[in-house]
């Protein structure tokens, strides 16, 4: 007898793992993540000198409960992800159409759109006094436009390649219509194209429209066909120029200008302050790359972190935090921007020192360092409201 239910109860163990391996998929890593998920375990009492089993009404209905916790196991698959040697095991969590729709929008994003006109303004107060509000609310919904075509038309593009062919977020997968992200793209790069030249004509600044041309392209060679220069490893550095000196001085000279005086001179106060906007610029998309590695190098796109890799990404990260504060206290001491605006934009050195932190912890972890990018949008937000504010008070 004793025999015979061991047997059985090796028997048991042998279809149990059987069934394991008939629900692994080998191309997508599906494991359970342990037997006990899968079945109860059969249980047994002893009476006197014998061992005999459950009566048979309990485990029918432990058979019926083993039949729930399959079902249930269908609904949620299980991944298994491998750094290195360990493995680790995981439950994909469904992601609430809510929340990819907040993603696909990226409104924290769109700080890259109002820091260099709100430092360009602020710029231009120092040396005018004057603040045109009208321009300005011109503008930033000019620039808003602007930054909703490079957003949507990056995703149409890298759906193009297959980059973005498990980015739940992509606007193209949310949709399922690429003509239609694509047209609205271009309507929003021709209306916020108009509102541009419209400001720039008003304002009888020439120098300001070529700027924002040289901007503008900078993001189409970035990433729209046959340039594509993202692909390369050039993104950070046409990023950096698009925000930086172009747009941030540009916004500068259109907010300076006044029937008094038209023609802004560029001070070397104006160009610091515009080298620093287009650094905290570029680290955002740097950091939003570290999540992307894998899916990059696949499809061929060689972004820095691709070359670098993410362990000596998250090392990059550091320095670069460290050469931006570095500049910033050079600028401060030699006077190129005024004390206050420098002893502001020191106020923001905790969350730098986060943005560093929480990218050499996590630079490994799929999961968490998604978030970098938005560690970087807070510094460059907070960096950027400091340097004007700082601009305002030298005023």
């Amino acid at each position: 007898m004793i025999t015979y239910f061991f047997e059985r109860l090796v028997l048991e163990r042998a279809l149990e793992m059987m069934n394991l391996v008939s629900l692994c998929d080998i191309t997508h890593g599906l494991v359970p993540k342990k037997s006990t998920d899968l079945f109860v375990k059969p249980r047994f009492t002893s009476r006197g000198y014998g061992i005999t089993r459950l009566p048979l009404l309990e485990l029918n209905s432990r058979e019926n409960l083993n039949a729930k916790r399959i079902r249930n196991l269908r609904a949620g698959p299980i991944f298994c992800k491998s750094y290195g040697d360990a493995a680790i095991v995981y439950q994909e969590e469904e992601i609430p159409k809510a929340k990819l729709i907040w993603r696909a929008i990226k409104l924290p994003i769109y700080s890259v759109a109002l820091v260099p006109l709100t430092v360009g303004a602020s710029a231009a107060y120092i040396e005018t006094g004057l603040f045109l509000a009208r321009r300005y609310a011109t503008l930033m919904l000019s620039s808003i436009l602007i930054i909703t075509w490079l957003n949507l038309s990056n995703d149409v593009y890298d759906f193009d390649t297959g980059a973005d062919k498990n980015k739940k977020e992509s606007v193209v997968n949310l949709l399922g219509s690429r003509a239609g992200t694509l047209a609205a793209a271009i309507t929003s790069l021709m209306l916020g194209v108009a509102g541009l030249v419209w400001t720039s004509l008003n304002a009888s600044n020439i120098r300001a429209i070529l700027l924002l041309a040289s901007a503008i392209l900078c993001g189409y060679v970035y990433q729209c066909p046959p340039f594509r220069l993202s692909y390369q490893g050039l993104g950070e550095p046409l990023c950096f120029a698009a925000f930086g000196p172009f747009a941030t001085t540009a916004f500068y000279l259109l907010l300076g200008s006044s029937s008094e005086m038209r023609h802004l001179p560029l001070s070397g106060r104006v160009l610091s302050s515009s080298l620093l906007v287009g650094f905290t610029t570029s680290l955002i998309l740097f950091c939003s790359h570290f999540h992307q590695v894998d899916g990059d190098l696949a499809v061929g796109k060689y972004s820095p972190l691709v070359r670098l890799g993410t362990e000596k990404g998250a090392l990059f990260v550091r320095w670069a935090i460290r050469l931006l504060y570095s500049m910033l206290l050079v600028l401060g001491l030699t006077k190129i921007l005024p004390l206050p605006c420098a002893l502001m934009c020191f106020l923001t050195l905790p969350v730098g020192n986060l943005v560093s932190s929480y990218v050499e912890k996590h630079h490994k972890e799929n999961e968490k360092i998604f978030m970098a990018k938005y560690y970087c949008v807070r510094l460059h937000a907070l960096f950027g409201t400091a340097l004007s504010l700082g601009l305002v008070i030298a005023g």
